[in-house]
């Protein structure tokens, strides 16, 4: 018996996946076993795609068995790489063409109010993920993914960015920690990745690491895009040094807290009402808005409790917070909704905006609205809002000439 090798999943509950082994042998020819419940619709183009994988790679005697749960063919490229890659030494990538779906940007000021996490080994998750219209889609290398499948989802969240519509959203990965996650960064930076999440940041080297290697492959692959970071503060340290972590690269565009860690952390668990994490909350928030970049909520673990969700929404909205973690696709809505400006935030931010506009027509260097004084912060925020009430169909984009009409 020659060297074996595996990747992928199997079982009753797989759902859009593949489990491949590959045993080599010492004479040549490759032996395809497949099984699969359509194998009479698509097991010749499995069994084509094995085939031309094989020939890639040089594998001349193999016996390969596939059991196909009904995987796309980004999927099975990736697991057949993987299972490859363990047996013979290459740096050869197995790539699917990028599809044109992929090929949109992102900015640095875009709406983040959602961003849906999914485990980065479960390609069944990831199929549809767009329909849901986050925005932003976590394509997760770290928690979510067990240890011995992490070499297996780099395969699959590479092949993910290159052919799964994700229909406007912005194309997230959180890597793993250290080490493991600066090698991450080599299978999903070329591939028109928007942002990257360092889980468990600590100190500013954490960031500068990361954004170090970026800068290294973006020169080594000809990437001029900007590929944007949001570290994430998990930890009593972090939080103590969330400022400098916030200013340690121009790519952050964003800084989240993670509270399931940091309690831990600091010996204590979750409450409702989050008493135990109000410093930490406080702290990320004012860190983030210090070094002018968004701040963004902790996820809501209880995916059966909508109103407990709207809750904590507004609870973060109101203490500054642009945006928060989602873990079901049911959380996406409720989050859109309650960060959703009311009628009276709207109302004052365009009183604000064309007092604004009307003192620049006059030339005055001083803006103000009735008997207040109007400073560049909060003709900043009345712009957030009014672009957030026109993005979300609350604010036709033509209000203005409504209000000249009117006036």
């Amino acid at each position: 018996m020659g060297r074996i090798s595996e990747a992928g999943n199997e079982g009753s509950a797989i759902r859009s996946d593949i489990h491949i082994r590959i045993e080599e042998k010492a004479s040549s020819g490759i032996e395809i076993n497949l099984e699969s419940k359509v194998k009479t619709l698509y097991g010749d183009s499995i069994k084509a795609l094995i085939h031309e994988g094989a020939e890639y790679y040089g594998l001349t005697g193999a016996r390969i068995d596939l059991l196909d749960s009904g995987a796309l063919p980004f999927a099975i490229m990736a697991r057949f790489e993987a299972a490859v890659r363990k047996l013979i030494q290459t740096d050869r990538e197995f790539l699917p063409v990028m599809k044109d779906c992929c090929k949109y940007q992102s900015k640095r000021d875009r709406f983040r109010r959602s961003r849906l996490y999914l485990p980065g080994d479960q390609p069944k998750i990831m199929v549809n993920a767009g329909l849901h219209n986050p925005d932003g889609i976590i394509l997760d290398l770290e928690d979510s993914v067990s240890p011995e499948k992490k070499h297996d989802a780099r395969f699959l969240v590479r092949n993910a960015l290159r052919t799964l519509d994700f229909m406007g959203s912005e194309r997230m990965v959180r890597i793993n920690q250290g080490e493991m996650g600066l090698k991450d960064l080599e299978y999903i930076v070329p591939h028109n990745l928007h942002l990257v999440l360092i889980p468990k940041a600590e100190t500013e080297d954490d960031v500068k690491a990361v954004d170090e290697r970026i800068s290294q492959i973006k020169d080594r692959c000809n990437i001029s895009q900007d590929i944007f970071i949001m570290p994430i503060i998990e930890s009593a340290r972090g939080v103590m040094n969330s400022y400098a972590i916030a200013g340690a690269s121009r790519n952050n565009v964003a800084l989240a807290i993670g509270l399931e860690d940091y309690t831990k952390d600091i010996g204590t668990e979750r409450s409702e009402d989050q008493s135990e994490s109000l410093f930490a909350l406080s702290f990320v928030l004012n860190a983030a808005k210090a070094a002018g970049i968004q701040a963004i909520d902790t996820v809501f673990s209880d995916v059966s409790d909508s109103e407990g969700l709207r809750k904590s929404v507004l609870s973060a909205k109101k203490m500054g917070f642009e945006g928060k973690g989602c873990i079901h696709p049911r959380q996406i809505k409720i989050i859109h909704s309650a960060f959703a400006p009311q009628e009276q935030e709207i109302d004052k931010a365009k009183a604000i905006f064309l007092a604004f506009k009307d003192a620049e027509k006059r030339h005055l260097g001083v803006v103000s609205l009735g008997t207040k004084m109007i400073d560049p912060p909060v003709v900043k925020r009345a712009l957030k809002v009014i672009s957030l009430a026109i993005a979300m169909g609350i604010l036709d984009k033509d209000w203005e000439k409504g209000e000249e009409k009117n006036g």
